[in-house]
Order: C-alpha cells, then sequence, then structure tokens
C-alpha cells in the first residue's frame, strides 16, 4: 500500500521530534523535508540524517508547492514529508494531503510541538485570548506591504493579543530579527499616525523558542528598539487587554515593567 505520513519535528533541533514520529521516519522508504516555512536552527542536515539513519532529500519552496515528488514517491513506497514546526500550519502542506487523499494515497499526520502555542506558554498569555496571526515580510525595493499593522490593530481593538511572525528567506539564508522587524513598525506607524506602535505600546520579544537559549523579553517599544535578541528565530507578540495573571507572567518572566500589574 502507498503511503505519505506528515511528520512534525517541533522546534529547534533534531530532538524535537516526538517518539511516534521518530519511530515512523525510520520505517519509511523516502524521506523529504521543506525549510522555508520554518527552520530548525539547532539542528544540521547531518544531525538529522545521523538520527534518522538515512538519507534526506531536501525540498525548496518550489518543489513543496508543486508536490508531484512527494505525490509521486508515496505512489511506489513508504514516504515521510518532515516540516519544522507542526505540521499542518502551512495551506500548501494540506493541499498536498488532499491531493494525496484523491490519488489514493494512505496519508498519516503526526503532529510536532508548535510556535504557535510555544510562544504564547513562554510569555505566560493564555491562547484562546490571542486573535488573527499575521507576518511581517521583507521588503523589497517595489514590495512593502503593511497588512500586518491592520491585523494587530483589529487585534487590540477586540482586546486581543496578536502573534507577529517574521519571514524566513531560507533560499537567502535569512531570518528576520525582532530589531529589524520593530523598525519596521516604527515605520508603517509614521505613515499611519493610528497611534497603535507608540514608544509606550507594550510588545514581547521571543527568539529561539524551545532551544535551550530560549529568550523571551517584555517592554515598551522604544525599551526593545534597537536591543538585540542574539541568533533566530525570532517572533513578536503585542499583547491585547492582559487578565491580572497574564500581567503578572509578563513581568516575572520576560521583565515587563510591573506597572502593567496596576
Amino acid at each position: 500500500m502507498s503511503d505519505l505520513i506528515f511528520i512534525g519535528l517541533g522546534l529547534h533541533d533534531e530532538k524535537g521530534i516526538t517518539l511516534a514520529g521518530l519511530e515512523a521516519v525510520k520505517e519509511c522508504d523516502m524521506i523529504f523535508m521543506e525549510e522555508y516555512t520554518a527552520v530548525l536552527t539547532g539542528a544540521s542536515h547531518q544531525k538529522l540524517e545521523e538520527l534518522y539513519g538515512k538519507p534526506i532529500t531536501f525540498l525548496d519552496r518550489a518543489a513543496v508547492e508543486k508536490g508531484d515528488i512527494i505525490l509521486e514517491s508515496a505512489k511506489q513506497q513508504k514516504t515521510a514529508f518532515l516540516v519544522p514546526g507542526d505540521v499542518m500550519s502551512a495551506t500548501t502542506h494540506v493541499d498536498i494531503w488532499l491531493r494525496a487523499r484523491d490519488m489514493g494515497i494512505n496519508v498519516k499526520t503526526i503532529p510536532g510541538v508548535s510556535a504557535l502555542t510555544a510562544i504564547p506558554g513562554l510569555l505566560g498569555l493564555q491562547i484562546y485570548k490571542f486573535g488573527k496571526i499575521t507576518t511581517i515580510p521583507f521588503w523589497e525595493e517595489n514590495y512593502k506591504p503593511a497588512s500586518f499593522y491592520d491585523v494587530v490593530a483589529d487585534n487590540l481593538e477586540m482586546g486581543l493579543h496578536s502573534l507577529v511572525l517574521l519571514d524566513i528567506q531560507a533560499d537567502k539564508d535569512r531570518c528576520m530579527t525582532a530589531t529589524h522587524a520593530i523598525e519596521m513598525l516604527i515605520d508603517v506607524e509614521k505613515d499611519s499616525g493610528r497611534g497603535i506602535f507608540t514608544p509606550d505600546r507594550l510588545i514581547c520579544v521571543v527568539a529561539r523558542a524551545g532551544g535551550p537559549d530560549a529568550l523571551v523579553r517584555a517592554g515598551n517599544l522604544a525599551e526593545l528598539r534597537g536591543m538585540e535578541f542574539g541568533g533566530p528565530m525570532h517572533s513578536i507578540v503585542v499583547p491585547g487587554k492582559l487578565h491580572f495573571m497574564e500581567a503578572e507572567a509578563l513581568v516575572k518572566l520576560a521583565g515587563a515593567p510591573r506597572e502593567i500589574m496596576d
């Protein structure tokens, strides 16, 4: 029987995979992996292959979005598709899953730890109080989208927290830093003048979630501007209305100013 198993690898390094995922990947005949939706910054290709005891074919974004190489393999042999973080956080992966089902391929998913839950947890924020997630993309000369600003503004209006993911350009070995993203937020604020990202706006930065050197910082925009947060990957959270326990967590876990507890 043809099989396709989507396996989430968790965060940071090769040790983030679940035991169920590790057992499954060892049983597969062909292993593919993508690295454009997220990057395991603590794991080299060599470390991953040593753990699995098998070679991995690493696919770029174009190959994954087309999906043919994965589906053709799965029609003939037991195939694994490895994804940093969780397996179905990207619509491209769902598309492959649906196409495989239509082709009569037996499809299975083994979830992995996701930044979408790990980041709120590291900050002590309640996940059900988060609104729409957004991403800040790298700007190009003639491409400077600012829809992330509107998403945060809408969430704040409803009292909800915003998880702001930062762009990855794996083909250029480039991950956006929180320092870079904060400057972009300030630039958009200057153009819009809506008073969202003012110097006293409380924001949070999470760096290297899931890693042994994970870092969390919370403070006013003016305080965090220009601060260095170390190596990738970085994310930003803009808190909405805080429960008293959330405020205490941000103060004690992330160094937020104590006045947010008042």
